[in-house]
């Protein structure tokens, strides 16, 4: 009983404490291939900080869902990344069927993030909106797809037992399949955090903004609420990466728990490399790529079929 409730105190500890830190790692790979010094690893936690003590300004035209657009998605975000398995361990909170819910989240948390930028009446914002659910169609059917073959693999639709220990003994026999769904998520990964080359998150441009375009109008604590919660998606995507890639688990806390989080800094360093290599796509090539996603996960699908 004292075992469980440190591994879920150690869960719940690494899965709101690191995800800014992946954020830091993704800056600072960038800046070393721009041969920069960049920002220091822990900039996201600063900045986090200075957000919270400042001051938020609302437009009279904007309603309650605009403040519920930055909560819902914190929320959501902190529930999803408590349902997935880490490190090997138990999920905080999992039940048959935890797979469904970890869609709603997911869905939820975009709904009121559009619905908060259309809140603004603004045009721009509500261009943004657009794109952000055009491409979520397809991006989606990737994430479902690869869940389906977990699905398949583990005879279950609970996350723990898809994402489990278990996981390892199937390398052997649907090795491919699991590898499709691999480079499939990854990036679903980088089009649901807004990366290149989908988006650009530093940039301002207004013929290229997706995500950030959406929380312009967002200021103070409810504009920190929404980069903790972008930073937890990524944790959440990197989390499925990992566990897909790292099945293994040694049953020992003290050797799972670094491997997980050296996994995890990993998936930041390789997003750094990607975004220091390649240039954004022209919005009319972004749903080529995220096909070719969905593409992935079906080929997934049928070779463990077969």
């Amino acid at each position: 009983m004292i075992l469980t409730i440190l591994h879920t105190a150690l869960h719940v500890v690494v899965a709101l404490a690191l995800p800014p830190l992946l954020l830091g790692v993704i800056a600072k790979t960038k800046a070393l291939f721009a041969g920069r010094v960049g920002p220091p690893v822990l900039q996201p936690y600063y900045d986090l900080w200075k957000l919270a003590q400042k001051g938020s300004v609302f437009s009279t035209t904007t309603t309650w869902v605009f403040c519920a657009g930055p909560v819902v998605g914190l929320v959501t975000a902190v529930l999803a990344v408590l349902l997935i398995p880490l490190a090997g361990s138990d999920a905080p909170l999992s039940f048959p069927g935890d797979v469904i819910l970890l869609a709603y989240l997911l869905g939820l948390s975009r709904f009121f993030t559009a619905a908060s930028a259309l809140d603004t009446g603004s045009s721009f914002e509500g261009m943004g909106a657009a794109r952000e659910v055009t491409f979520a169609c397809l991006a989606e059917p990737a994430i479902f797809l690869g869940l389906l073959v977990l699905a398949k693999l583990s005879g279950s639709l609970q996350l723990e037992k898809m994402l489990g220990g278990s996981l390892a003994a199937q390398w052997s026999a649907a090795g491919a399949p699991l590898v499709l769904v691999i480079l499939s998520w990854f990036v679903v990964l980088l089009a649901e955090n807004s990366r290149i080359p989908f988006d650009d998150p530093g940039t301002h441009l207004e013929l290229t903004m997706v995500h950030e375009v959406m929380v312009l109008d967002h200021s103070g604590p409810a504009f920190g609420m929404v980069l903790y919660g972008a930073s937890l998606k990524l944790f959440l995507f990197a989390a499925l990466v990992v566990r897909l890639a790292l099945p293994q688990s040694a049953g020992f806390a003290w050797l799972d728990w670094p491997v997980f989080i050296a996994g995890m800094l990993g998936v930041a360093v390789a997003v750094g490399v990607v975004e220091s290599t390649m240039a954004r796509l022209r919005l009319t090539q972004v749903p080529v790529l995220l096909v070719a996603a969905c593409l992935l996960s079906a080929f997934g699908v049928v070779l463990l079929l077969r």
